[in-house]
C-alpha cells in the first residue's frame, strides 16, 4: 500500500505480511483526507503544480507525481499496486485491453532481428497480433505445441527474447510445464511470458513458478461481470518501465473508470473463481458421462493429460472448458443455438455462462491448418461456467446434446 508521510497517521496502513484475499480488498488503497471509503475515480487528464519548478522535477522524473493521466492515474495506480501484490510482482503495467498488454511487451522487449518463441495454443488474436503486425518489424516467430518441451528447446536460436504462452490454453485446456520452460527461458537468456487470464492470481501465480512476466486480460475475471475492456502485465520494475515507456508514447492505457471497476473486481476475485472452478469441475464431469459428448477438456478431471501438473502449479482448476460433439460444425451450432439461457458469445469470465463456437469466432481468422494443429475441431466448443445454479446450466446444454 502507498503511504504519504504528510497524510493524518489513520489513513495509512500496513499491509507487508497481509494475506491474499484482504490484498484483494484493501491492496494498493492511498485514502485521502477526504476520508472516502471507496475508492475515488479520479477522472482527470492532467494534473496542476505548485510551481514551474515543481512542473520540470514532476516531468523529469525526479520528483514523485503525477503528470499526465495517459501513464500517471491514481485510481490506475491504486489497481496496478494491488494487482501487483495478488501477483507477487514488483510492479504492473494498467493497459487499454489484454490485447494491449501483449501488444505493449512485444512493443518494449522485442526488436528488429530478434527471434520469439509462441505456443501454438494461444488465443486467435494474439496469432493475428504477432504473424500480421509483428513480423512486418523483421521480428521471427517460431510456433511449437505447448506440451512438447523438445520443440520448444529446438526453437531456441541465439537471438530469441521471448517465450510466450497461455496456461491453461484457450480452448482446448492444455497446461504447460511452467517450470520446465522458466527454466529454459533462462538458459537461453530470453524472458518467459505468461497468460495468466484462466487463472488469475487466484489460482496460479507464474512468477512464482520462474516466469518474467505475467499478462492479464482484465476484460475477463478481473471484472468477472463483462462490464469493462482492460489489461496489464505484472513483473520486475526492471522489465515492467520500458512497458510504461511503450503505454506513455503510444497510450494504450487503462482508463480511470475501468480501473475502479476492475479494484471492485478484484475484491470478490477469490469468492467468484472458487465458485466458477467447483461448477465447471461438476459441469465437465456431466458432460464426460454424456452419451453424446466425445470429449471433454478440463484440467480438474483425473482422465487430462496434464491433471496432476496443473495440480502442482494451480490451486483451483479454473472455470473454462471445452468439449466436443461428433457431427462437426453442425453438430456444434445446433447445441449453441438449442440454448435459452446461457449466453452466445466469445467472452469469458463473467458471472453469466458463456459458450461459443472457437472454430468461428475466437480462432476464425485462423487457417483451417492452423486451427488442427492448435487441436481445435469444427465440433469444439468452449464453456465459461458462471455463477448460476449448476443444474440449470446443465438442463440448457442439455436441449441441444439430447437432440443429438
Amino acid at each position: 500500500m502507498t503511504n504519504r508521510p504528510d497524510w493524518p497517521e489513520r489513513y495509512q496502513s500496513d499491509l507487508t505480511d497481509a494475506a491474499f484475499d484482504t490484498l484483494a480488498v484493501r491492496g494498493g488503497y492511498m485514502r485521502s483526507p477526504e476520508g472516502e471509503h471507496s475508492e475515488a475515480i479520479f477522472t482527470t487528464s492532467s494534473y496542476v503544480f505548485a510551481s514551474a519548478a515543481e512542473a520540470a522535477e514532476t516531468f523529469a522524473g525526479d520528483r514523485e507525481g503525477n503528470v499526465y493521466s495517459r501513464y500517471t492515474n491514481p485510481t490506475v495506480r491504486t489497481f496496478e499496486e494491488r494487482l501487483a501484490a495478488l501477483e507477487g510482482g514488483e510492479k504492473c503495467a494498467a493497459t487499454a485491453s489484454g490485447m494491449a498488454a501483449i501488444y505493449a511487451v512485444c512493443v518494449a522487449h522485442l526488436e528488429a532481428g530478434d527471434h520469439m518463441i509462441c505456443s501454438r495454443s494461444v488465443f486467435g488474436s494474439t496469432n493475428v497480433l504477432l504473424e500480421k503486425f509483428l513480423r512486418k518489424f523483421n521480428v521471427d516467430i517460431t510456433y511449437v505445441d505447448l506440451l512438447d518441451m523438445a520443440s520448444w528447446r529446438n526453437a531456441v536460436q541465439d537471438n530469441t527474447k521471448v517465450l510466450f504462452l497461455e496456461s491453461p490454453s484457450n480452448p482446448v485446456i492444455e497446461v504447460a510445464d511452467i517450470r520446465a520452460l522458466a527454466a529454459l527461458s533462462e538458459e537461453a537468456g530470453a524472458m518467459l511470458v505468461v497468460d495468466n487470464c484462466f487463472c488469475t492470481p487466484v489460482g496460479q501465480n507464474p512468477l512464482a513458478l520462474g516466469a518474467d512476466l505475467v499478462v492479464h486480460t482484465a476484460t475477463k475475471y478481473i471484472d468477472g461481470q463483462g462490464r469493462c475492456l482492460g489489461g496489464a502485465v505484472v513483473g520486475s520494475a526492471e522489465l515492467i518501465d520500458p512497458i510504461i515507456g511503450v503505454l506513455r508514447s503510444a497510450g494504450p492505457t487503462m482508463s480511470p473508470f475501468n480501473a475502479w471497476v476492475f479494484l471492485k473486481g478484484l475484491e470478490t476475485l477469490s469468492l467468484r473463481m472458487r465458485a466458477h472452478s467447483d461448477s465447471a469441475l461438476a459441469l465437465a464431469q456431466w458432460l464426460q458421462a454424456h452419451p453424446k459428448v466425445t470429449h471433454v477438456n478440463y484440467a480438474g478431471l483425473p482422465e487430462h493429460p496434464q491433471h496432476e501438473l496443473a495440480a502442482s502449479q494451480q490451486r483451483l482448476f479454473g472455470g473454462v472448458l471445452s468439449f466436443e460433439v461428433s457431427g462437426g460444425r453442425e453438430a456444434a451450432w445446433q447445441v449453441v443455438d438449442a440454448t435459452r439461457m446461457i449466453s452466445i458469445t466469445a467472452n469469458l469470465g463473467d458471472t453469466k455462462t458463456t459458450i461459443t463456437h472457437p472454430a468461428t469466432t475466437t480462432h476464425g481468422r485462423l487457417t483451417e491448418e492452423q486451427r488442427q494443429d492448435a487441436g481445435i475441431s469444427q465440433g469444439l466448443m468452449r464453456i465459461s461456467v458462471g455463477l448460476e445454479d449448476i443444474g440449470d446450466i446443465k438442463k440448457d446444454l442439455a436441449r441441444g446434446l439430447d437432440l443429438l
